[in-house]
């Protein structure tokens, strides 16, 4: 999880970064721990990724969800 995302986020980052959430983002989903901790890590990748996306017009070439 980055620690800081802000309005000067480097959009050339944005390759590795994204990579970098979306495996941490797929560990905890398969970890299978419901716990609330859990979800609010999951809730927070999910919308790092979702304001890199945004941020840097890029397109979601993944499901969030499931």
């Amino acid at each position: 999880m980055l620690e800081h995302l802000e309005s000067n986020y480097d959009c050339a980052n944005a390759g590795a970064d994204l990579n970098s959430l979306l495996e941490e983002l797929k560990a905890l989903k398969s970890d299978g721990e419901a716990s609330k901790e859990t979800e609010m890590q999951i809730n927070r990748i999910e919308n790092q990724i979702r304001f890199i996306e945004n941020k840097c017009s890029i397109r979601p070439q993944h499901e969030l969800q499931g």
